[in-house]
């Protein structure tokens, strides 16, 4: 039996496990890898990684695009097998999904419009809106706690991992060769006592466990006051008539927040006049689908909503769908919340509301979820002091909160702490959808804690799997970690600034308009360099503070 690890190997997205036995081949989740240009080019499958018409069925953790995002992808290259999920999963990637397909043809759309322009031909979305709902008809319900057979020979059991509404860890059963072997995939592992969501089920037995680190590297910073810091952030900038702006994921982070500002009201901490805006079509849909599902909350807020209460409920909340309702909430001068999304900054509306407020020293940013590397979110939280936004450089004058306890990973300790219901000492542990600087600290941890076997496998590496022993093997290495020739690729730079300022006279003797538009485009290719050039400087800060 063979593993091949085609994301989420020493990085946080892109998650997706194949493995290859006598009975089938099949794959734990699809996702969509996020981040720089070189992470994202995964996503397109150029040299028959994935394989998908070769697949017999997928097996999705939950509903997050970075565990299912490239679903319709996979189908539209010919893979036609059930994909199991459990029925909040279904219903919130009934949203997601076909809102990842309008952005591919959003944006397949507009970069197509540019090479139409310099005479090469249209870019192709990475999926359609079509081929999402054909994945959608592939899937089917699978409920907690129930034992179901995929393949004949091969078992499934579906265990709450209380991450998010549907989330689970799965327990896989393989008989090969009259011998049978137990893998556990963890998906991502929630944080105990979370609201709306049960605390992590917990395992006993398995031969194999591919474990996500995503804070393998240290543990929540003051989890038990998260309530107590976003008072202190509204207050904050209530008191000085600004806004407190939250990048949040439309999927669970986003109604985990509505029900602590629902705690907030409650305990006289939210002001009555200062408006809670949900500016996020997706995190609105995903929001009533949660409302539809609360026989998946945990037993206290199942409790609420039979008293009648609904904990996802403000009389001062506002949902704004459109574009121009969301503009609106930056022309008012008034204090509000703003939850919008992306999570991480990198995209959607959360960008615009940024450019409005990150400048004004009495606003607040707070970051209630991971920021992934290189993403504008991390930088903010690692201190930046500007940072480039729609194509501008603004200078970082809002108060930021980094609030740890609205996670729903984790942390190293609570990871440890699930770990420790193994029984098995024999049990080999992979190390999976984590940063591997934060990797190396889990695993050291594990070999001490638990005298147990553990592996960082790296983008692209197979594992055979056996009781007794593994075999490595690691595939295309090149495509795994490209060499950048930094040196070939400045001196090219350099030699074409130097042909341009040896033709200065000539550009002088152009007319005005083709004047204006050369200095236009220079002036971008200088910001450019400076957004460059400020990372560079904060990186090598970074690393000398380190040292």
């Amino acid at each position: 039996m063979k593993i091949s690890f085609l994301g989420a190997a020493r990085t946080v997205t892109g998650s997706c496990y194949v493995v290859d036995c006598e009975l089938a081949r099949f794959a734990i989740d699809c996702g969509l890898h996020q981040g720089n240009r070189a992470i994202e080019l995964r996503n397109w499958d150029e040299n028959n990684i994935y394989l998908p018409e070769s697949l017999d069925f997928i097996l999705l953790t939950h509903a997050h695009i970075d565990h299912s995002g490239l679903l319709p992808r996979f189908v539209a290259q010919g893979f036609g097998g059930p994909v199991y999920a459990t029925a909040p999963t279904k219903d919130l990637l009934g949203i997601m999904l076909e809102d990842s397909a309008r952005i591919q043809e959003t944006e397949a759309k507009w970069r197509s419009t540019k090479k139409l322009r310099a005479g090469d031909p249209p870019v192709e979305p990475l999926y359609t809106v079509e081929e999402a709902q054909q994945a959608l008809a592939q899937l089917q319900i699978q409920e907690y706690n129930q034992t179901f057979e995929p393949k004949p020979g091969i078992r499934v059991v579906y265990r709450d991992a209380g991450h998010i509404l549907g989330s689970a860890f799965i327990e896989v059963w393989i008989k090969e060769s009259g011998q049978e072997q137990k893998l556990v995939f963890s998906g991502d592992l929630g944080r105990p006592n979370q609201l709306l969501v049960p605390n992590p089920q917990t395992v006993e037995t398995a031969d194999f466990l591919f474990l996500e680190s995503t804070y393998g590297g240290r543990n929540h910073k003051n989890e038990t006051q998260s309530r107590d810091e976003l008072a202190q952030a509204v207050d904050y900038s209530y008191r000085r008539g600004e806004k407190v702006i939250i990048p949040a994921f439309a999927v669970e982070r986003t109604q985990e927040l509505l029900y602590s500002f629902y705690l907030l009201r409650q305990e006289g901490r939210l002001p009555a006049d200062m408006p809670v805006y949900v500016d996020s079509p997706l995190a609105i849909k995903a929001t009533e689908i949660f409302r539809r599902h609360w026989d998946y909350y945990d037993h206290k807020t199942k409790e609420l909503v039979k008293q009648g209460e609904n904990p996802l409920d403000l009389p001062n909340l506002r949902f704004t769908l459109t574009t121009d309702e969301s503009r609106a909430i930056n022309t008012s001068s008034k204090p509000a919340v703003v939850i919008a999304g992306s999570g991480m900054a990198n995209a959607g509306r959360i960008k615009h509301h940024l450019r409005h407020n990150i400048w004004k020293p009495g606003a607040s940013i707070v970051f209630v979820g991971f920021q992934a590397v290189g993403t504008p979110g991390r930088r903010i939280v690692e201190g930046a002091r500007s940072v480039r936004l729609l194509g501008d450089e603004l200078s970082v004058k809002a108060r930021i909160f980094t609030i740890g306890g609205f996670s729903g990973h984790a942390g190293q300790t609570q990871i440890l702490d699930w770990l420790s219901h193994f029984r098995n000492p024999n049990l080999q542990v992979y190390l999976v959808h984590g940063e591997h600087s934060g990797q190396k600290v889990l695993a050291e941890l594990i070999r001490e804690k638990f005298d147990l076997t553990v592996h960082i496998p790296d983008y692209l590496d197979e594992y055979l799997l056996e009781k007794d022993g593994r075999f490595e093997l690691t595939v295309r290495p090149t495509l795994a970690a490209p060499r950048i020739d930094w040196e070939y690729l400045l001196e090219e730079t350099s030699t074409k600034l130097t042909q341009v300022q040896d033709r200065v006279s000539y550009l002088k003797q152009m007319g005005q308009t083709n004047q204006v538009e050369i200095r236009g485009d220079i002036l971008d290719i200088n910001a450019k360099f400076t957004s460059i050039l400020s990372e560079l400087l904060f990186e090598q800060k970074q690393h000398n503070h380190q040292e």
